[in-house]
């Protein structure tokens, strides 16, 4: 294969050329999105395991990272006073609930993903701007490589709307791999 990448270390001790492998750390941003689960079967099927299909025990780990945006809390105006409402807490609490639940059931999935292919992997929900927390979470967890999907967006829509890969490709100081969408069927494209 030709992405395929040995995940291993040769270190030499005191002239005995004895091999150890390095454990691998890696980290894979997780949201709802397609281009997600993609990049995670990508990184899966290309560098996490050899050609024999092998993951010798302990030598990958996988940290599934998977960031809800902070629920803000607004003052809305409201009558002709302009006296001020604030949603209820049991609003808030649904919205946090949901948000949870949600998160809970995409990295089910990513979980489910690395465990079919023997790979071990740990779940981290963040809160935050997603841009950000991958960051700040990658390199304080001293991986060693990030993988995160692309939407697929063109230049103008990635100025305006912002670009979680782009942001993560500028600011994260350990080597990262983007994996851009899959090209769409032919199909797809003639209806």
């Amino acid at each position: 294969m030709i992405y395929s990448y040995k995940l291993k270390k040769i270190m030499e001790e005191g002239g005995g050329g004895e091999e150890r492998r390095m454990k691998m750390k890696a980290m894979v941003a997780i949201d709802e999105s397609e281009g997600s689960f993609y990049a995670l079967k990508w990184a899966l099927d290309n560098f996490f395991i050899d050609n024999n299909n092998n993951n010798e025990e302990g030598s990958i780990m996988v940290y599934l990272v998977n960031v809800q945006p902070k629920f803000q809390q607004h003052i809305y105006p409201v009558g002709v006073a302009g006296a001020a409402f604030y949603p209820a807490t049991a609003v808030m609490e649904s919205v946090r609930k949901a948000q949870e639940e949600s998160s809970a059931a995409i990295l089910s999935k990513a979980s489910k993903m690395c465990k079919d292919k023997l790979v071990k992997a740990e779940s981290i929900i963040l809160k935050g701007d997603p841009r950000e927390m991958i960051c700040q979470a990658a390199e304080q967890m001293n991986v060693n490589l990030l993988v995160i999907g692309s939407r697929g967006l063109g230049t103008i829509k990635r100025a305006f709307l912002g670009s979680v890969s782009d942001y993560c490709a500028h600011h994260v100081k350990i080597p990262i791999v983007i994996v851009k969408p899959p090209p769409e069927d032919q199909t797809k494209k003639q209806h």
